[in-house]
C-alpha cells in the first residue's frame, strides 16, 4: 500500500528529536552562540525555556530569530512541534509537551521551577528522542528534568565553564543527569550526531 503524500508531509513535519533548551541569567549569549552553530536543517525541534520576569515584554523570540533562518515562534497551547522550528516559552506561563503539540499554562505555577517542568514532561512524550540542554543561569532549576530525560533514554548536555553564570549548569552535573559538557557551539555537532 502506498503512503499518501499528507503521510510523507507528516512524517518531514515531525521531528526526530525535540530539543529543551534551558536557561536564564548569562544565557542570551548562550542561545545566539548554540544558534549561529546550528544547522537549520537538523529535522529536529528546539524549545527555549528561559526565566522571564512575568510582567515582562519579552523580545527573545524576536532576537534569536536573527541567529537562525529557522521559524522562531512564541510557543501558545495546542501549537504541534515541527521539525526544524524553535519555539520560545511565554512570560508568565509554564510550558509542557503533551503528544505532539505544546501545552501553555499561564499564570505559571511559582518562580524558576518552567525549565525542570519543562523536560520532565519533554521526557515523558518522548522518551529516548528528547534532549535537554542546561545553559547559563542561577540557582537549579533544570536539574530533576535532566534526572528525567536520562532515565526516559533521551541525552543531555551542560554548558561547561563558558557559562557567565554557572550554577544552573554546576547543578545539573552534580545531580548526575549530564551526558555531555560543552560550550554552546560545540553542542550543535554531537546533536548531529545523535540525528
Amino acid at each position: 500500500m502506498q503512503s499518501s503524500g499528507s503521510d510523507k508531509v507528516m512524517r518531514t513535519l515531525r521531528p526526530t528529536f525535540v530539543v529543551g533548551i534551558g536557561g536564564s541569567a548569562g544565557a542570551l549569549s548562550a542561545y545566539k552562540t548554540f544558534l549561529d552553530a546550528l544547522p537549520s536543517n537538523t529535522g529536529m525541534a528546539f524549545v527555549i525555556i528561559s526565566h522571564i520576569t512575568p510582567a515582562a515584554n519579552s523580545q527573545l523570540a524576536h532576537i534569536l530569530s536573527r541567529h537562525t533562518k529557522m521559524t522562531v515562534a512564541v510557543a501558545f497551547t495546542a501549537m504541534p512541534i515541527r521539525a526544524n522550528h524553535v519555539y520560545v516559552i511565554a512570560a508568565d506561563t509554564d510550558l509542557l509537551v503533551e503528544g505532539d503539540t505544546l501545552k501553555v499554562i499561564s499564570p505559571r505555577s511559582k518562580r524558576n521551577v518552567q525549565i525542570d517542568l519543562f523536560l520532565t514532561s519533554l521526557a515523558k512524550a518522548m522518551g529516548p528522542r528528547a534532549v535537554g540542554i542546561i545553559l547559563s543561569g542561577f540557582d537549579g532549576d533544570g536539574t530533576e528534568g535532566c534526572r528525567q530525560i536520562k532515565a526516559k533514554g533521551g541525552t543531555t548536555f551542560a554548558q561547561d565553564a563558558s557559562a557567565e553564570v554557572e550554577d544552573m549548569p554546576l547543578s545539573a552535573q552534580a545531580g548526575g543527569g549530564v551526558d555531555f559538557v560543552l560550550p554552546p557551539e560545540k553542542i550543535p555537532p554531537e546533536l548531529k550526531r545523535l540525528g
